[in-house]
């Protein structure tokens, strides 16, 4: 199981993180001691310039347990947590912030409040949800995309999902990055309709130039493991090499996640993109590794 001393944070985000100017960052409802860890460490780091929003007598609190010296920091008085997100987002709006980072609310009511027309955030794309994964046996980072926000995309969607995790590869360095659209077979069946899709995404991404290399339907030992692409004869540019992990729902992505953190000990890193600033998600059982390259692969896609 998870031991959070054997997860490592990916050397590359970081310093890609670190070649960035600070970015000014928004931490809603930062009263919680992960939240205010994680938010020290950024600093530490320096990679964020954080403005801290929530219940002010709890922030100091954990603030002096950190024996973290806030004179220098702003602080956001909102109790209720809700206020507290309308804060973050007319900050955003105002162009005040360059990324949301999540304390302790549940995602699901920040990212209604991110949604709401009013403060303009969403530019014409859909949101979507990137896992930079990396385990200690395996630095080559693989995204998994979407695990955490969209349930079960169409086609449509699907292609927001696409463009989104191709953009933020780039930025990661990849030039042409190497996108496995999954399902539970190779080749595409009317009875598996999550094959079905992948054709067609395959066939639109052609369309659409999209730079990068994108096969599919692929299993997921064909996207990932070049034997068993050799062994079931698959040929192509991404099968057993893929860089990317494109999931049929919410459920695969979340589960593959998941399994990585917890019996390989991966060092996930989660953030929400296609707004105005990229949001980070973490929960409060990530360990803190997760939690710093979570900040990090944002500033990277701001």
């Amino acid at each position: 199981m998870n031991n959070a001393s054997n997860v490592n944070i990916p050397d590359n985000l970081i310093s890609l993180a670190q070649s960035i100017a600070p970015m000014t960052a928004a931490v809603v409802c930062a009263h919680h001691k992960s939240a205010m860890e994680s938010t020290k460490q950024a600093v530490e780091y320096r990679l964020i310039k954080p403005i801290l929003i929530g219940n002010k007598k709890l922030i100091c609190e954990e603030a002096n347990k950190l024996n973290w010296d806030l004179n220098s920091v702003e602080i956001i008085d909102h109790s209720i947590k809700e206020e507290a997100v309308v804060a973050g987002a007319q900050l955003a709006k105002d162009n005040k912030i360059q990324i949301i980072i999540k304390g302790d609310l549940h995602t699901d009511i920040l990212m209604k409040i991110y949604l709401k027309k009013e403060f303009g955030l969403i530019e014409g794309t859909r949101l979507s949800h990137i896992w930079h994964m990396t385990t200690p046996n395996h630095p080559k980072p693989i995204f998994i995309t979407d695990g955490a926000l969209n349930v079960a995309p169409r086609i449509d969607v699907k292609m927001h999902i696409l463009r989104n995790v191709v953009e933020f590869a780039k930025k990661t360095g990849i030039s042409k990055p190497k996108v496995a659209v999954l399902s539970g077979t190779e080749d595409p069946i009317e009875s598996m309709p999550s094959s079905m899709d992948a054709k067609e995404i395959m066939m639109r991404a052609k369309q659409e130039n999209i730079d990068a290399y994108v096969h599919g339907p692929l299993a997921f030992d064909n996207a990932i493991s070049e034997e068993a692409a050799k062994i079931k004869d698959i040929n192509n540019e991404v099968a057993g090499k893929a860089d990317v992990l494109l999931v049929p729902n919410l459920e695969t992505g979340n589960s593959l996640s998941k399994i990585m953190v917890y019996f390989m000990n991966a060092c996930a890193a989660g953030f929400v993109v296609g707004g105005k600033v990229p949001v980070v998600v973490t929960s409060r059982a990530d360990n803190a590794e997760s939690r710093l390259a979570s900040i990090a692969a944002a500033i990277i896609a701001a």
